[in-house]
């Protein structure tokens, strides 16, 4: 983590662990990712620094809600579409009605993103994307990059 954070302390780039504050904490990342079922951000928050970015893997309305209303800077919504090994898609409508719900909310899509609907979900009300197969390939990263970067302003720590 603390060689991740190095390499992109020059980039517009924020750095993000995986499950462990402790491990963000220790090697100066801006933020950690927790699943649904972590430790409840509001715990979290009063042991970390204010500034410290934390955001909620979520798979349903009411995750999205408890995640915001808990203080998390942010969620990851999904899986939106077909995406192996990762249960059964909610779709685009369910997609619309979660960022409705949540009210402005910023909500990343995840789950069988790609070149091809990656705008369909910034119409939906997404703030942004998540993806890991679609964005470990240069040509579809590029794509998915030229489709949506100009609609995607600002970062989660300027929500």
């Amino acid at each position: 983590a603390k060689a991740a954070k190095k390499e992109i302390s020059a980039k517009k780039a924020i750095l993000l662990v995986n499950e462990r504050a402790d491990i963000a904490l220790a090697a100066g990342a801006d933020g950690v990712h927790l699943p649904s079922r972590a430790v409840k951000t509001t715990v979290l928050r009063r042991i970390v620094p204010p500034d410290l970015i934390i955001g909620i893997s979520t798979h349903s309305a009411d995750e999205v809600l408890r995640a915001r209303d808990e203080g998390a800077d942010f969620t990851v919504f999904g899986p939106v579409f077909e995406s192996p090994g990762k249960g059964e898609p909610v779709g685009l409508e369910e997609l619309t009605a979660v960022c409705a719900a949540a009210e402005g909310f910023p909500i990343l899509a995840l789950g069988g993103v790609n070149e091809k609907n990656c705008t369909d979900v910034l119409d939906a009300g997404a703030r942004g994307v998540a993806a890991i197969r679609a964005l470990n390939e240069s040509t579809t990263r590029r794509q998915i990059l030229e489709k949506i970067g100009y609609r995607v302003a600002g970062s989660v720590k300027d929500s």
